[in-house]
């Protein structure tokens, strides 16, 4: 998802093959032998296998929006603020969401872990709209997706949790024109089929 954002912001036009992760076709794993998504191919053969750096490649070519420039901070501090996204909530958020994948018992202690990093959040949405200022930018962007997911996986205990301000932003995120637009799904990519293009016509 976070891929996609950026590759639709950014009005950059790629083919896109959805890929069910239990049959991975071998075209993808020539391409990334990791095996993981997203993965994008550019013309000239280079291939970038992150989603984060997937995203400043798509906003370094046009960043209409201006995704790259906060108007709080400056671009370090978004990445710094995503770096701990990744290493700190991103791993609780897989032992709360998949506990038996860690031979969890449940994930209920990864939670509340994790609750504490998005009262860091919250703190910072009491004083500006966005995680970087006033306008929606990187950060939240890379960020949102996670805490999505961190929130519908008990959501009826996610929206009684005192952070009103993470609720807005989420919300406002989940509304907004380029979210419905990356949500379509799409059939899982075969060898040989015409080409799909993303992102879909607005």
């Amino acid at each position: 998802m976070r891929a996609r954002l950026a590759i639709a912001a950014s009005a950059q036009t790629c083919q896109l093959r959805e890929i069910v992760l239990r049959n991975k076709p071998a075209a993808m794993l020539a391409a990334s032998p990791k095996g993981t998504v997203p993965v994008l191919v550019l013309p000239t053969g280079q291939v970038i296998e992150q989603s984060l750096d997937i995203m400043l490649w798509a906003l370094r070519q046009h960043d209409p929006f201006g995704w790259l420039t906060p108007t709080g901070g400056s671009l370090a501090d978004m990445l710094a603020l995503i770096e701990s996204c990744e290493h700190d909530f991103k791993c609780l958020l897989d032992r709360y969401k998949y506990p038996q994948r860690y031979e969890l018992e449940h994930g209920l202690q990864h939670r509340t872990q994790a609750a504490d990093w998005l009262m860091t959040l919250e703190g910072t949405l009491s004083h500006t709209p966005y995680l970087s200022g006033l306008h929606c930018a990187l950060a939240d962007m890379a960020i949102a997706p996670f805490v999505r997911q961190f929130a519908h996986t008990d959501f009826a205990w996610f929206e009684t949790q005192a952070w009103p301000h993470v609720l807005r932003w989420l919300e406002d995120w989940k509304q907004s024109a380029i979210f419905a637009r990356v949500m379509h799904k799409y059939a899982p990519w075969e060898e040989g089929q015409a080409p799909v293009l993303f992102p879909p016509p607005m």
